[in-house]
Order: structure tokens, then sequence, then C-alpha cells
């Protein structure tokens, strides 16, 4: 503890040193470094988990794609099919839980029927544009 002196030598007892600007600035300095440091290392794996989250909703569409085809012998015209009665004796469903698959990023997953017995299923990936060159795709 440090102790003030007055003029005359005498010690002013109870008073003892602060921190100094200076203190404080550096203290506020390696925080927001810290911080900055920390805020990079998240986004990067937010990313990834919006990613991976995604492909297991594309996954979760298949398979439900796969239990409708078995069930009704094709493939559906809409994805709204997988969740809405079609009035076939042979309609099982839903057969998504929940209502319409999304992505990652709360973005429906797009559905095409491409043929007879393919599909394709499209997520906008993390700029929500389909067509661009981060799209994640089954």
């Amino acid at each position: 503890m440090k102790e003030y002196k007055r003029d005359d030598g005498c010690c002013i007892a109870g008073r003892t040193a602060g921190f100094t600007l200076v203190e404080i600035m550096l203290v506020v300095v390696i925080i927001g470094l810290l911080a900055g440091v920390a805020v990079v290392a998240v986004a990067g794996k937010t990313k990834r988990a919006a990613i991976a989250a995604t492909r297991m909703s594309i996954k979760a569409v298949e398979s439900a794609l796969d239990s409708f085809e078995v069930d009704n012998g094709a493939y559906p015209n809409s994805i709204q099919e997988l969740l809405d009665d079609t009035g076939q004796p042979t309609w099982n469903g839903p057969y998504l839980k929940g209502g319409p698959a999304t992505d990652g990023w709360n973005q429906p997953i797009q559905y095409t029927k491409t043929g007879e017995r393919t599909y394709r299923l499209v997520s906008g990936g993390p700029d929500k544009m389909v067509g661009s060159s981060d799209d994640l795709t089954n």
C-alpha cells in the first residue's frame, strides 16, 4: 500500500494510490484484442455449423423422398406432397416432421423433380442465393 506524504513529511493515513489512466487504457486494449480474436474464431465455426446443419437437412429430405417413393411408386411433384395427404391410398405421411425443411440460414431447401426417378435438392448456402458458387446440393 502506497502512502502519500504532505510537504512537511507527515503521512496522510488511509489514502492509497489508484490505477493510472495509462494502466486502464492498456487493460481496455488487451480486452479488445481478446474479444476480436474470439469473434473471428466463433464466426468461422458458426459458418461451418450452418453448413453441417444444411447437409443434415438435405439428408433428411432425401430420406423422406425415398420413403414417399417406396410408398407411392414415384417421387412427388412438389415438396409439399411430403407434408399434405395426396389422397393416394398408399400415402403414409407426413414424411417430413415439423413442416418444410430449411437450411442452416433458415431458408427453404428447394426441391426439383428432374425425371421419373431423379430429383435435385438445393440450398442457397451462406449467401442465400441459389445459383451461386456456394450452393449446397444432394
